[in-house]
């Protein structure tokens, strides 16, 4: 059979995929949009978030990816979208060899979902992988997601100032890192200079508007002027000028976007694209269970939580039984911490964990468990990141590229009826 024939699904899925992402460009530049360039690729000026436990694995990421934008698989304990792999691992407790035989599982994982994601984006977008610097696997989903042919590595939760070397043999994927203020840009791009290596993007991650862990010192900073993006974007454009690298490290706005004109205005400051997370959450495409998908829908401003992450990080999540009991119990869990024989979950996720490691000024749960809970769709114990902003569509659950078609273009679902 003709490859090229309409009578190949193959064929057929591929036409339809560029088809797609071409009306989409075409919506966004009908709406004063600019596109973006990133990896030899010009794109829609939307990129999709990493989110874990599961939550953008492949099916999301692909999804986005292949009407034009950035999709995300987020790298942590994707084993558990795996039922072959939990089978092996799943059981394993206190094995010497535990950590190692689930480590290796999360990174055979990390590789099948950014193969789905690029199945599915059939060679639109880009596939783009987002790795924690806090996470004790940090270097090896790196070296996978380089080695399973990621678009781009992106990193948040820590400076990675040993990226570049990572990615050294590399030099095609972009490497994108999350900072929230111009001083943690200067810094950072000042190092990887001297690394003769510039990031090919930058997140700029407002922590009063995101949810998941926030680049603010103390939850007590989250709100401080000095995040807002009319305030940090001219900073670091500054900077770039005066550096002499303006125009070459294009800036992705992260946190409270949820419109085309808040595109248009974050565009006008400078940024060249924006990240969304809670958006595309909720949307059908995301892997988590639907259960996940309504407790952040139909979240109120009232419901949002700051607190100190068991990783030490603000982190902003909704107010479910379990985080209310915890955040009761909060004090007199860190009065009596102490150090752990072993790991809840056997891996030791995090390089430094308030629980495992006693350390009383840090959360005293077991992340990995409560945000697994959350995937899964348990309502009771699960711990549900969210961002701050109001989402497109209230409590509705929606496609992609009903999402996608709203941000460039305003048009809403049909029979999609706003509330106040």
């Amino acid at each position: 059979m003709d490859k090229s024939s309409a009578t190949d699904p193959a064929a057929q899925t591929h036409v339809d995929a560029a088809a797609a992402a071409a009306i989409l460009q075409a919506l966004a530049e009908d709406s004063g949009l600019k596109p973006w360039r990133l990896a030899g690729k010009n794109l829609i000026p939307v990129v999709q978030g990493g989110m874990g436990v599961c939550v953008s694995a492949g099916g999301l990421a692909g999804a986005v990816a292949s009407l034009g934008g950035v999709g995300t698989v987020s790298s942590v304990d994707l084993r558990r979208l795996h039922p072959d792999l939990m089978a092996r691992t799943g059981h394993l407790d206190k094995e010497p060899d535990a950590r190692v035989l689930i480590d290796s599982a999360n990174l055979e994982a990390l590789d099948r979902e950014i193969r789905r994601a690029r199945a599915l984006a059939q060679g639109q977008g880009l596939i783009a992988v987002n790795v924690m610097k806090a996470v004790s696997a940090y270097e090896a989903y790196v070296q996978q997601a380089l080695a399973s042919g990621a678009d781009a590595v992106v990193v948040g939760a820590g400076l990675p100032l040993d990226l570049p070397e990572l990615a050294r043999d590399h030099p095609g994927t972009a490497l994108i890192p999350i900072l929230s203020d111009a001083r943690g840009v200067q810094l950072l791009v000042r190092k990887w200079q001297k690394k003769g290596r510039l990031p090919d993007a930058i997140v700029i991650e407002h922590p009063g508007l995101a949810g998941g862990h926030l680049g603010a010192a103390k939850v007590a900073d989250l709100h401080d002027a000095r995040f807002d993006f009319e305030v940090v974007i001219p900073q670091v454009l500054e900077f770039f000028r005066t550096a002499g690298i303006e125009r070459e490290i294009p800036l992705i706005a992260a946190g409270g976007i949820n419109c085309r004109d808040d595109i248009l205005r974050l565009q006008a400051l400078g940024a060249s694209a924006v990240q969304l997370g809670t958006a595309f959450a909720v949307t059908q495409e995301c892997d988590a269970d639907p259960a996940f998908k309504k407790v952040l829908a139909e979240a109120k401003p009232e419901d949002m939580v700051e607190f100190i992450s068991v990783a030490g990080l603000p982190a902003r999540a909704v107010r479910t039984p379990w985080l209310e009991k915890y955040i009761r119990l909060e004090p007199k869990l860190q009065a009596a911490a102490h150090v752990k024989g072993k790991c809840n979950m056997s891996f030791d996720c995090l390089t430094h964990c308030g629980l495992r490691d006693g350390v009383a000024s840090m959360g005293q749960f077991c992340i990995d468990q409560q945000l697994g809970h959350a995937f899964e769709g348990d309502t009771r114990k699960g711990l549900f990141f969210r961002g701050a902003a109001r989402l497109p569509f209230d409590d509705q659950i929606r496609s992609v590229q009903e999402l996608m078609q709203w941000l460039l273009g305003g048009i809403r679902p049909a029979a999609f009826v706003q509330t106040v």
